[in-house]
């Protein structure tokens, strides 16, 4: 009855399955790893959120990284802001409008500095306009913000450049920004948060970050593959069932006396 599952299109029709079951299979645990990655690194930002401040020097030093597992914790520096060279980052949206970072150095009484993201500010006339950025408070502050690594192209999916207007950049790479300045820069970069004293104005503060929904749709991806493996199976053994019901009913058609013509006449 089931010889029929040797004929080529059917041996086809195998290879076909047995190939998508594993393949699916790969994909499911592939969304799954992604699912755990992301888990992971969104249980962390928040956990680095919460936490409460610590001293700069903690977690980071001039010339150092900052590594993942720090990233977004509070930490507070004091200093005096060098305005003289600020910086401004180019390309960054805020609420659907076009503008810059304003980038400062914050100098520590030991003569290194930590870049400070002081906040948001619009866009000029033209991109290569130089922003309206109101000035950093003079004398000593204290900052208080969310530690970031340096960024890179890769961290960022932005294509550095050169010949950008005078103190505009692209990325926040405080290796390239210390060849700039006459002192040492920390590895990371400070989002502030909040200053004391408090600025009389300042650019718009940066939100929080979105750390996301911890991979929820990876793992829909992954029950949705692992679902198809389901189907694959169901709809090989119903095709298979189906062609064997056909073939029956094709044989009992054939047999003597299973037809449907005329009925011999009683006594003949």
């Amino acid at each position: 009855m089931y010889r029929f599952l040797l004929r080529p299109r059917w041996l086809a029709f195998h290879l076909l399955v047995l190939l998508l079951i594993p393949a699916f299979v790969f994909l499911g645990r592939w969304q799954y790893g992604r699912f755990e990655d992301r888990s992971r690194t969104s249980e962390r930002a928040s956990a680095n959120l919460a936490a409460a401040a610590v001293p700069l020097t903690e977690l980071d030093r001039p010339g150092g990284t900052v590594p993942d597992a720090v990233k977004f914790r509070t930490v507070t520096a004091t200093g005096r802001f060098d305005a003289a060279h600020e910086m401004t980052v180019r390309r960054r949206p805020q609420s659907g409008r076009p503008g810059f970072y304003v980038l400062t150095p914050l100098v520590t009484a030991d003569g290194t500095a930590v870049i400070v993201n002081r906040g948001w500010v619009k866009m000029g006339p033209t991109a290569d306009a130089a922003p309206e950025v109101p000035p950093p408070t003079s004398g000593e502050v204290t900052v208080t913000g969310r530690l970031r690594p340096a960024e890179t192209e890769d961290s960022t999916g932005i294509t550095d450049r050169t010949g950008l207007p005078p103190r505009q950049v692209l990325l926040i790479d405080t290796a390239k920004l210390g060849t700039a300045v006459p002192y040492r820069l920390f590895g990371g970069y400070v989002e502030l948060t909040e200053q004391r004293p408090a600025a009389a104005t300042a650019p718009e503060p940066v939100p929080e970050p979105d750390i996301g929904g911890g991979g929820g749709l990876n793992l829909a991806y992954a029950v949705q593959w692992w679902v198809f493996i389901a189907i694959a199976i169901g709809g090989w053994f119903t095709l298979i069932r189906r062609e064997a019901h056909d073939l029956r009913a094709e044989r009992e058609a054939a047999q003597p006396g299973t037809g449907t013509g005329p009925v011999p006449a009683p006594g003949h």
